[in-house]
């Protein structure tokens, strides 16, 4: 489901800008940029929140684009994603850090481009629900719209403390934060990571996120990402002894 995030592609390759665009279309609001002059014309007409931008591009490059934007009030803040060769990243990026969120090293698929920036993109919709919240420091939401690995990552990735509610079928799961880390898990009689397991396999349901609160204990020892891991190894393991039907053969 698209967000509502926008982000800015800055790409000089027009078969590469339209790959990017396509794979980003279902995850945000997305505009599109063919060098430097064009993007800085637009971000300072309209800033968006996230840009993901091409180093070596002809006129203005990505980090020249970066600098600039970096000295202006309005747009300072602005995260940048920048995609760029290893050599250029190691070389001349890695140390521009300030409001970097990640390198993406060219080539690289699609899918993995897809997935480190939904990272991202998940997270700085997290932020903006929480401006945006109807309670101070509450924010509400389904998991159809935003999924338990979705919220997960983008509570780590925010190194955010908080309580999150989930809610399915009658049932609550109730954990716990600390700087990003799930540090107890609460879902009935069942504690720690077993009512983590349970929750990430609602595929709906809804979900509150109270900031107000910080957890008083600790259950649980591995980290968000470990979980995760966990939880989808289990998942998989699951999916492998459900038998299977006998659905007939599809001939060539």
């Amino acid at each position: 489901m698209t967000t509502g995030v926008k982000v800015l592609v800055v790409e000089d390759n027009a078969l590469v800008l339209d790959l990017l665009m396509k794979g980003l279309a279902p995850l945000c609001k997305a505009h599109s940029a063919a060098d430097g002059g064009d993007a800085l014309l637009q971000i300072v007409d309209d800033p968006p929140d996230l840009i993901l931008c091409d180093y070596r591009m002809p006129g203005l490059d990505g980090r020249q684009l970066y600098e600039k934007l970096r000295n202006r009030q309005q747009t300072k803040s602005i995260p940048f994603i920048f995609l760029a060769s290893h050599g250029d990243i190691e070389g001349k990026l890695r140390h521009v850090v300030d409001g970097v969120e990640d390198f993406i090293s060219k080539p690289f698929f699609i899918k993995e481009f897809v997935r480190r920036t939904k990272a991202v993109i998940d997270r700085l919709n997290l932020e903006k629900m929480q401006k945006h919240a109807v309670r101070p420091g509450v924010i509400q939401g389904r998991l159809e719209e935003m999924g338990m690995l979705d919220l997960m990552q983008s509570l780590e990735m925010g190194q955010k403390s908080c309580q999150l509610t989930i809610r399915h079928a009658g049932e609550t799961c109730v954990l716990f934060f600390a700087s990003g880390q799930c540090v107890d898990g609460r879902f009935g009689a069942t504690e720690g990571e077993d009512a983590v397991y349970q929750a990430v396999r609602w595929p709906a349901g809804e979900f509150e996120i109270d900031f107000n609160v910080a957890p008083t204990r600790t259950t649980i020892s591995r980290s968000t990402t470990g979980l995760l891991m966990e939880a989808l190894r289990l998942m998989d393991e699951g999916l492998r002894d459900e038998p299977v039907e006998d659905a007939g053969k599809v001939e060539s």
